[in-house]
């Protein structure tokens, strides 16, 4: 039987042919929405991730067994390997998914794992395989309700995939407003709305396959058509280093636990929400306030050569990777 990260990579020739189709369709419409460096960035970041869950995906999923053996309130595998076992499992897995994703958002570090997958400025296809290597550290912790509930760890593993793959398709600019379907599911239009950091967007559906659970816990914001979303966090990264990217706000997040003078505040540095600092720190090492008519793209520049080799670089890479 396949593992999750056998079928990530069978899915790899998918994506990038969907990811060179979204190119194509945007330069023919002459809405273009790649850049080279950001582009082969999160997906450089989606090889490292893919590489570290050798290691986290077995963390993740042995600690789910471990609780699933010992833990387990109720068994009864005939029930979850039925149709409707498998469907609630995944809509068990899409709100453990759901709290997840918005405490992600509301701890610092859990924001510190979470924020790879927004540094890009750009909204693409590309973007969703731009994920973080950490995540599995902590974010284990959410799904301890399903092996609770008795879901087997193959059902659990199976929803999970399905759950990640579904979320592919909605990193794009070129999909429009779906009507009835914006109403009950993660959609393009609802998860652009996600990935901005306008005032009103910022922190908003979280969903991963339904928005039903921001629309039930009070966090769905609508994409609106006269406010265009800005794209990235609202402390760049202006960096094309993967480790970097995934290091940053933890060694932000240390430096101000450091600094600081209360016991306390060293703590709470950790577990307030994202941008949270003790009073001393912010007034000693202060910190420009966000702007968002002063964002500017991250995008270095380098001749064709340059980015025809890295380009080719990264092929080899990716099947390297792979094989």
């Amino acid at each position: 039987m396949l593992t999750g990260s056998q079928v990530i990579v069978l899915a790899v020739p998918v994506f990038l042919g969907l990811i060179v189709l979204e190119f194509a369709w945007g330069r023919a419409r002459g809405r273009n929405t790649y850049a080279l460096g950001d582009a082969v960035n999160s997906l450089g970041l989606g090889v490292l991730s893919q590489i570290s869950a050798v290691f986290t995906g077995l963390l993740r999923l042995g600690l789910y067994v471990l609780a699933f053996e010992h833990l387990a309130l109720w068994r009864n595998d005939a029930f979850w390997t039925a149709w409707y076992g498998w469907l609630l499992a995944l809509l068990f897995y899409d709100l453990c998914y759901y709290w997840l994703h918005r405490l992600g958002h509301e701890v610092a570090v859990l924001w510190a794992a979470h924020v790879v997958h927004h540094q890009s400025q750009h909204y693409n296809l590309s973007t969703a395989l731009r994920q973080t290597s950490s995540g599995a550290l902590l974010g284990w912790v959410f799904y301890l309700p399903m092996a609770l509930a008795g879901v087997p760890p193959l059902v659990f593993a199976v929803v999970a995939l399905v759950d990640l793959l579904y979320q592919f398709w909605v990193h794009t600019e070129h999909v429009p407003r779906l009507g009835w379907f914006d109403r009950w599911f993660c959609s393009p239009s609802n998860h652009r709305v996600h990935h901005a950091v306008n005032d009103r967007y910022l922190d908003r559906n979280y969903g991963g396959i339904l928005i039903v659970w921001d629309r039930l816990f009070g966090s769905f914001e609508d994409e609106d058509p006269l406010e265009k979303p800005i794209y990235g966090t609202r402390a760049p990264l202006n960096s094309w280093d993967p480790l970097w990217a995934n290091l940053e706000v933890y060694w932000a997040l240390a430096q101000d636990s450091w600094r600081a003078r209360r016991w306390g505040d060293k703590l709470r540095v950790w577990f307030k929400p994202p941008g949270w600092r003790p009073a001393d720190v912010a007034a000693r090492w202060p910190r420009p306030a966000f702007d968002i008519a002063a964002v500017q793209h991250y995008d270095p520049p380098a001749g064709r050569t340059v980015q025809a080799l890295v380009a080719a670089e990264f092929v080899l890479l990716l099947g390297a990777t792979s094989l």
